[in-house]
């Protein structure tokens, strides 16, 4: 699974050793929003082939693949602002796995709207608090107008 080469044994270094692979994955939530539950999409990188797909899903989080596709996409290209001439951005490889019927995956909600609600509730209880002690200090002082703010 790895192309990494691992150090010869020999006596005296540390008997114990973790070789991690040379190969990563990212978790890809896909353009399309009616994908069916049991696909998923993952950036790999691009020494992967499908069979270390399946292994690295299998092996690692015990996931049970039916099927993998792969394929590489262009990077953009894209005009420098200013400067006028074109960059191209590195190509990537998108893997494409089907699971099991019976498994779902659904993307994970980073930001459920529960929590939203009460930081909004708390931000408006600390600008309430905030508006209060202003309008109290504003009203302290308002028979010396002269007075910069930051001398009192």
């Amino acid at each position: 699974m790895s192309t990494r080469l691992y150090p010869l044994f020999y006596p005296g270094n540390p008997q114990l050793r973790v070789f991690l692979p040379n190969f990563w994955m990212k978790l890809v939530k896909p353009p399309i929003s009616n994908q069916p539950k049991n696909k998923m999409q993952f950036e790999v990188s691009m020494g992967m082939s499908q069979l270390d797909v399946m292994n690295y899903l299998e092996k690692i989080y015990n996931l049970q693949v039916v099927h993998v596709r792969t394929y590489i996409q262009q990077g953009k290209f894209k005009r420098v602002p200013g400067k006028g001439y074109i960059v191209k951005e590195n190509d990537f490889k998108l893997a494409f796995v089907t699971l099991t019927k019976e498994m779902k995956f659904e993307f994970p909600n980073l930001f459920p709207a529960d929590k939203v609600d009460q930081e909004i509730e708390n931000e408006k209880k600390n600008m309430d608090t905030l508006k209060e002690s202003f309008l109290a200090h504003k009203k302290r002082n308002q028979l010396r107008p002269d007075v910069p703010g930051w001398f009192l």
